[in-house]
């Protein structure tokens, strides 16, 4: 064997190292939450319990998903999820094919307005005002219109629209296609694998955000999964009510759930939802950020 060949295998084996490395710490805390969750909670605070449950049991969820505030929880993050990542990218794509087409008046003043957003923001209580006169606090709609546009994905949907040959919208206009028409049956199925990736990123982002819903809103109608979870871990009287709440429920999880188990089931439920997803979406992703990166 050559010395460049062993060179090459000693690289490909210390790369492999490196990343079973990764993967396992990266793991290691989502694994140890799974098995914490899914044994009982006192013999949890024992300790010991790493690799797999000492104690198997199920109560840790029933207990998370005996208070009917966490089914409120996931329904408006669900419908906050689904509303603003099929508004935020057919916004971002219209002002993108919009900004790409040359012909577009004014086009050097909408591209200044929007850059200089994305360096000077007006701060938390001015931000707090705007959205009061706007009437959105305790509205579903604060988590929606403020997440409608990022100049990020504006910039690199632009770059992936200008890639597509113009001789494909030529010939679109002239079969008498209009602007929304190209755009809807050419421009969108073109760029699906960029839209994919895009969308996820924005899935990922309103599925976990509780920041906006702890400023803006006060009714437990509005309350987010993530800061129900944040809720849960941070406030120890909260995780305690949960639990004792499933106590006088089912009597006899007393001695198989405790706070602290509680909370780790709740972290698993979850993040489960955006695990499960990604898988299908995953072909996209990896498509949509080489195909940006290249085009951009």
């Amino acid at each position: 064997m050559s010395r460049h060949m062993m060179r090459d295998r000693l690289f490909h084996i210390f790369n492999t190292l490196l990343m079973l490395a990764v993967i396992v710490v990266t793991l290691a805390p989502f694994w140890f939450s799974i098995i914490g969750s899914l044994n009982e909670g006192l013999d949890y605070m024992r300790g010991g319990v790493h690799l797999w449950p000492r104690k198997f049991s199920l109560d840790n969820y029933v207990a998370v998903f005996s208070d009917s505030t966490i089914y409120q929880a996931y329904i408006t993050t669900i419908a906050r999820t689904l509303i603003g990542t099929i508004t935020h990218v057919l916004f971002v794509a219209l002002f993108a094919y919009g900004i790409s087409r040359e012909g577009l008046k004014g086009r050097g003043i909408y591209t200044v307005f929007v850059m200089i957003t994305m360096f000077f923001g007006g701060g938390l209580i001015p931000t707090y005002l705007l959205y009061k006169e706007l009437g959105l606090l305790n509205n579903f709609l604060v988590y929606i219109i403020p997440s409608l546009f990022s100049v990020w994905d504006a910039v690199v949907m632009i770059a992936s629209f200008r890639a597509i040959p113009n001789a494909i919208i030529e010939s679109a206009k002239m079969d008498g296609a209009g602007e929304y028409r190209i755009f809807f049956r050419f421009i969108l199925p073109l760029s699906k694998p960029l839209l994919a990736a895009i969308a996820l990123f924005t899935a990922v982002y309103h599925w976990n955000s509780y920041f906006d819903a702890m400023m803006y809103t006060t009714s437990n109608n509005l309350q987010t999964v993530q800061l129900f979870l944040m809720r849960i871990v941070t406030e120890p009287g909260f995780a305690s009510g949960v639990s004792d709440q499933a106590v006088s429920h089912i009597p006899e999880h007393a001695t198989k759930i405790s706070p602290e188990t509680l909370k780790l089931a709740m972290m698993v439920a979850t993040a489960a939802p955006i695990l499960v997803v990604y898988p299908f979406l995953q072909k996209y992703f990896v498509k949509g950020v080489l195909v940006g990166s290249i085009k951009g």
